[in-house]
């Protein structure tokens, strides 16, 4: 009986011991990390949090919070020193990341970064005072010379991707005089008369560019890209691509506005377990229909281009989701 007991007192503490360890793998709190208020990627990092929360948390224990950030360039950063495991990021960013060039070229190859999923094109809005808008394309962008421009909040992806351009069409950023503001500082700025310019990018309707049209109307003017000016401001990374956006995104756009565009994606820390990843990426593919009732934005999202343009390789746990979903990865997007 004494032999029976330590028996049943090893199989209890064992027991406890492994519930105990199970309990502790289950509750996860991951944090996503987004951009500005007044752009999409806020709205959008909410949105997917709270699809994680509502699906994941209550049977899973695995939980996710989004929180505003400077954009992709601090996010790099965030990941890199794991102060969140999820961020939004540009197409431009990581092909920073993954080439240790541009605004990451002194910090080198991010070999942390992995891809998920791609989200929905990052769209120009290059918005100007409607004076200055002579021809009605980025050409009128050289008026800007020694006027004030809100580039973007500082190592903000609006920077960084706001220098991309302008150096790409041939304009010296610092020829500007350039202001270091999010999204809605720099539409009250415009509205206000203190600065004459901004570029908004994110993808449409964007809240802060239909706040400036209602509120301004014709007073200010958002410039097209030609097809030769798309080409020129890519400069052969073949990242930016010719977008359009339909009449009606915007109060009194009546028509067609031509434009450019480069991917938004979901990044992930590599060390972030598999199964957890491929429970996020599960959990958003099955419920696309929750986030376009959130944002328009999403509605670009679909299965089907998933891993299109991707800059980055998967993570083993969102290549897992894919593969069972009928999709064929190429080798460029299987982490090594």
């Amino acid at each position: 009986m004494k032999l029976i007991r330590i028996f049943q007192c090893a199989l209890l503490t064992a027991a406890l011991a492994l519930a105990t360890s199970a309990g502790a793998q289950q509750a996860r709190s991951y944090i996503l990390a987004t951009a500005t208020t007044g752009g999409t990627y806020y709205p959008v990092g909410v949105a997917v949090a709270t699809l994680i929360k509502v699906k994941l948390q209550p049977k899973l224990k695995l939980d996710m919070s989004a929180i505003s950030s400077a954009g992709s360039g601090e996010n790099v950063k965030l990941l890199r020193e794991k102060q969140v495991q999820f961020a939004i990021l540009q197409g431009l960013f990581g092909m920073y990341a993954k080439q240790g060039s541009g605004a990451l070229k002194a910090d080198g190859p991010q070999g942390n970064i992995r891809s998920v999923s791609m989200l929905w094109p990052n769209v120009e809005h290059f918005l100007v005072d409607a004076n200055l808008a002579k021809t009605g394309t980025v050409a009128d962008l050289n008026g800007l010379i020694g006027k004030k421009f809100s580039i973007g909040a500082r190592n903000s992806g609006t920077e960084h991707s706001n220098r991309f351009l302008l150096t790409n069409l041939g304009i010296d950023p610092e020829k500007l005089d350039l202001v270091y503001q999010g999204f809605g500082p720099s539409i009250d700025a415009l509205q206000n008369g203190s600065i004459v310019g901004t570029n908004p990018g994110a993808g449409p309707p964007v809240s802060v560019v239909t706040r400036a049209f209602a509120q301004m109307g014709d007073k200010i003017r958002l410039l097209e890209f030609t097809p030769e000016q798309a080409a020129k401001v890519d400069g052969g990374n073949d990242l930016y691509y010719q977008y359009v956006v339909p009449a009606g995104t915007y109060p009194g756009q009546t028509k067609d506005f031509h434009t450019v565009a480069q991917p938004n994606f979901l990044a992930v820390n590599a060390d972030v377990p598999d199964e957890d990843v491929y429970l996020v990426t599960k959990t958003i593919y099955e419920n696309l229909a929750f986030l376009n009732n959130i944002h328009a934005a999403t509605k670009a999202m679909s299965l089907k281009a998933a891993i299109a343009g991707l800059p980055l390789p998967l993570h083993p746990g969102a290549a897992k989701y894919y593969k069972e979903a009928g999709l064929t990865i190429p080798d460029r997007l299987m982490a090594k």
